[in-house]
């Protein structure tokens, strides 16, 4: 039996798969400890851990240690001179209006900040030795007196040559062999002191947090006689076992979003579908990403309350706009949503747990678009009157009244997630016309029709059981293992034989890393290279096969940039520009020999024929269908109401739905 639970802010997800039978539920999420809300999905599912064979699993265990400063005490070291590089950052401002802003806080306090005496240069080589007598009579004794639980390395230069940070390392951890060590030539070997230095102290804040995360978590799989396979979603919409997530887990820092758009890709392509914008709207916030020909881009570098984490993820927009969030009135009299969250713990006001503020979820009750007795399948009854309560202060500072008010937050609602889409189309060169919209998440099929319409989007895919595709994906992802490194150099007839070699390097290790693991079979290799105009600041991905290498020239690789570059720029490759490469990304991939297929589980709710809706200003009677009993080629003409038991899909006036062979649904605009 196979099993993938992804556990989000609201709620936990699981779906099954064994010898062709799928079980999916969904069950609430527990905040303080995940893990429970994950194993009461097996619970809920009778699942017993003794009869799984493949596990696997997304959280944002490692996301919410930074976003609510719950990681470990760290301590950071850096080379002489750069102590203070956490706090000095970028001289860039979020704000420049604020007279109190304040730059992102790092997770380590500035008097935990040490420094030890050495250089390497940007070529790698050695310009100071390392001060080995000065690490032991000074930083050594400094760390076993502060207490600290992880320390985290980042010394000039090391991207070029790791030999000082192997050194540092080897040092501590012969004096202190329980402190936890996180060095930037294994998490974020790459140029930019910064964003290097910042992320391998994200790295160290979190690893502890993750390792006793995943500690509980194999001791209760074990206690119930679990012997399967355990694998960990990556930010970069590959899995790997568990046992890797213990050496960096800063690269499942995103494992839930990356697991949604995994599954879309794979749901979508059933269909025959590869150019998709996903669109992933759950309890606390909603992700959208771009898909071309089947592969969802990647992006270099992402942040984390504010603060840059360099590390490849899938190039994913992330909005305060889920389900759960809040509907509330600024200081200036304008309606705002998100990007607080109700959360699971009380969560909105209709879930009746003690939530009394209005939030995106209780909007579409009031309006009609999720009736009370259907939610979650008929599992769990909202309180209507809540919601209408809830949205009564809001109503009054509007001056209109509750339906009202409810449809001025779905509206805003849906112009924060099409300006969330236009950051990964529109301004990455790309039209999203020429896209299809897959919404899913609890709340996605819900906003999808009015979302395609703001953007001019004719077809909007939504896939069977939209509500657990995150928990779809994690069984579909393949093993990825991804390697970034810098190599600055001027584009010339050398670079393809020097990149190749790079390539053969990294492949040798990638390789190493996968045997070692257990994990055989064909692996697929990918390549990024990261390249800019001479004298720019900043770079594009251009995607090589890797097989091409030995075919190209340095004019080819620069046509190519200078392809990607109009693209998103409207010019470039002008004569007489000279291009520069700056890194490369090199990938392996291990696929999986099987993909799982997911139908919609029947809910078995008494449904009358039509329900009221506001749409535009009025109340139009919507006809309900059941998700589970539309057949292929079965059609539902707007206004209705198509619920399922882990999502509902509103079908505006003007469109209409249809389910296709491969079981998604199609909604077109008509005419």
């Amino acid at each position: 039996m196979r099993v993938g639970i992804e556990v989000g802010g609201t709620f936990t997800d699981l779906v099954s798969v064994d010898r062709g039978q799928v079980r999916v539920v969904k069950v609430p999420s527990t905040p303080r400890s995940p893990d429970i809300g994950a194993f009461n999905a097996l619970g809920a599912a009778g699942i017993e851990a003794a009869d799984v064979t493949d596990l696997m699993h997304g959280s944002t265990v490692a996301t919410n240690a930074i976003l609510e400063r719950r990681g470990a005490t760290i301590a950071f070291v850096a080379t002489k001179g750069f102590r203070d590089i956490l706090f000095m950052q970028r001289h860039d401002r979020r704000n420049i209006y604020d007279l109190h802003y304040a730059k992102p806080a790092p997770p380590v306090r500035r008097r935990d900040c040490f420094e030890v005496a050495e250089r390497i240069g940007p070529d790698g080589t050695v310009i100071a030795p390392l001060d080995e007598a000065a690490v032991a009579r000074d930083l050594l004794p400094a760390l076993a007196a502060g207490g600290y639980q992880a320390v985290a390395i980042c010394l000039l230069s090391a991207y070029a040559s790791p030999l000082h940070e192997m050194r540092l390392m080897e040092m501590i951890a012969a004096a202190l062999p329980g402190l936890s060590i996180a060095a930037s030539h294994a998490v974020a070997p790459e140029f930019r002191e910064f964003e290097r230095a910042s992320t391998t102290s994200l790295s160290a804040y979190v690893q502890p947090v993750i390792d006793g995360y995943l500690d509980r978590f194999e001791a209760t799989l074990g206690a119930a006689g679990f012997r399967g396979h355990f694998s960990v979603m990556q930010s970069n919409g590959g899995r790997m076992p568990a046992t890797a997530m213990r050496r960096n887990a800063i690269s499942a820092l995103l494992s839930g979003p990356a697991a949604g758009v995994v599954g879309a890709i794979r749901q979508a392509a059933r269909s025959g579908r590869g150019d998709l914008i996903t669109f992933d709207m759950g309890g606390t916030s909603t992700d959208v990403a771009l898909v071309q020909d089947g592969e969802a881009a990647l992006a270099a570098e992402t942040e984390v309350d504010g603060l840059p984490i360099r590390t490849p993820v899938l190039d994913i927009v992330t909005v305060g706009a889920g389900g759960g969030s809040l509907v509330w009135i600024d200081d200036g009299g304008m309606l705002r949503v998100g990007p607080r969250s109700a959360g699971a713990e009380p969560g909105p006001a209709c879930y009746g747990r003690g939530g009394t503020l209005p939030t995106v979820t209780d909007a579409h009750v009031v309006r009609g678009t999720i009736r009370p007795e259907a939610f979650l399948g008929g599992g769990m009854t909202l309180d209507a009157d809540a919601a209408h309560r809830a949205f009564e202060g809001i109503a009054a500072r509007l001056g209109t009244d509750v339906r009202g008010a409810a449809a001025a937050a779905i509206r805003l609602a849906v112009a924060n997630i099409v300006r969330a889409i236009q950051l990964v189309s529109t301004e990455r060169g790309r039209d999203p016309r020429d896209y299809a919209l897959l919404p899913f998440g609890g709340a996605g099929p819900l906003l999808a029709a009015e979302i395609a319409e703001e953007l001019g989007i004719r077809e909007i895919l939504v896939p069977p059981n939209p509500g657990v595709i995150s928990a779809l994906g994690l069984l579909s992802a393949d093993y990825v293992k991804l390697r970034g490194v810098t190599r600055r150099m001027t584009l010339d007839a050398e670079t393809p034989a020097l990149v190749a070699a790079d390539c053969a390097r990294l492949r040798a290790a990638a390789e190493a890393e996968f045997a070692a693991l257990g994990l055989t079979g064909p692996l697929e290799p990918s390549l990024e290279l990261d390249m800019r105009f001479v004298g720019q600041a900043f770079e594009i991905p251009v995607a090589v096969d890797p097989a091409e290498l030995p075919r190209l020239g340095a004019a080819d690789l620069g046509e190519r940039f200078a392809q990607a570059h109009r693209r998103v720029y409207l010019h470039g490759g002008e004569p007489g520009r000279h291009v520069e490469l700056v890194g490369l990304r090199f990938g392996l991939r291990r696929r999986l020999d099987a993909l799982p297929e997911v139908a919609e589980r029947p809910a078995g709710l008494a449904r009358p024929g039509d329900a009221a809706v506001v749409t535009g200003g009025a109340a139009v009677r919507a006809r309900l269908a059941d998700a589970a009993a539309l057949g292929t080629g079965d059609a539902v003409a707007g206004p209705a109401l198509i619920e399922g038991y882990s999502s509902t899909t509103w079908v505006p006036p003007g469109w209409h739905a249809a389910r296709d062979a491969a079981g998604n649904m199609l909604l077109q605009r008509e005419g």
